[in-house]
This record gives C-alpha cells, structure tokens and sequence, in this order.
C-alpha cells in the first residue's frame, strides 16, 4: 500500500501498487492536483483515518527526532497512516522522512533526493548557547530564541 503525500497529486506521481491518503491532503490540493486526488478516491484509491494511539505515537517520534514543529497536522497523521497500514509514505518532505525512518517505515520519494541519514536534532539558545533535546518557545535559561541544529 502507498500513502501518497499531497507531492504525489502534485507531481503525478503512479504506481501501479493500491495507493492510500487520507482527507486533510484534499485541503491542501488546488486546481489540477485536485481533480487527480478526486478522480483516484473515485478509482479506488483507500481513504484512511489513523486512530488517535497512532498519531499520538507518531508526535513522540517527531518530538524524539526534533521535527514535531516543522511537521503539519497533516504530515503527522500521513506518517501515522503509513505506519497503521504497513504501507510505504510516498513524500519529498525531509521531516516526514526522518520520522517515518525512525518508526521504521518505508519511504518512496517523488522528485527530490531523501535524507542520507536519521537525526534527532539539538535546538540551541542564540543567547546563552546552551543546547536542549527539545524546543521551547524561548530558552528557559536566558530566554533568547532556540534554533534547530544538526546533532553531528
């Protein structure tokens, strides 16, 4: 089964294998990429509701890796749908990848490279430097801005 990401509508992505989304990617589609959407969901294509355990399980992943703010309410329950039916994610996006490795699901990419390795990012204060394993709005030390850094 491939959950397709909204990329998929978007770059006209095929595959002959039985395709997989679920409904916040239609909110995301305009124009042509809609009507492919809606002209899949009418061929066949399974819509997919992940349970709410899931997509709980999928924030602790994200959070883990340090990708929970960069990822949508969509991209979380994409991830989750993948996850729930043993499926490949088909995506572009980086975070969703990192995630979907770190639950051992399986990725197909669309018209990008995918990431080369697993991180669980660091945030660092601009202020203090201090590092942390998750982000906050503001460092709790000096209360600067936290950015996200590379762990290696």
């Amino acid at each position: 089964m491939y959950v397709l990401d909204a990329s998929a509508f978007i770059h006209e992505y095929h595959t002959t294998e039985q395709q997989a989304t679920i409904p916040l990617v239609r909110e995301e589609l305009e124009d042509e990429s809609a009507y492919r959407y809606d002209a899949m969901e009418g061929s066949g294509m399974h819509i997919h509701i992940p349970e709410d355990e899931t997509v709980e399980r999928i924030e602790r992943a994200a959070r883990e890796t340090g990708d929970l703010e960069t990822l949508s309410e969509t991209d979380i329950r994409l991830v989750g749908a993948a996850f729930e039916l043993d499926g490949r994610l088909v995506t572009d996006d980086y975070a969703m990848q990192n995630v979907a490795e770190k639950l051992e699901v399986a990725v197909e990419l669309i018209a990008r490279e995918g990431i080369s390795e697993q991180r669980d990012w660091r945030f660092q204060c601009s202020g203090c430097g201090r590092e942390f394993d998750e982000n906050h709005d503001r460092c709790p030390i000096c209360g600067s801005d936290l950015s996200r850094k590379n762990p290696a």
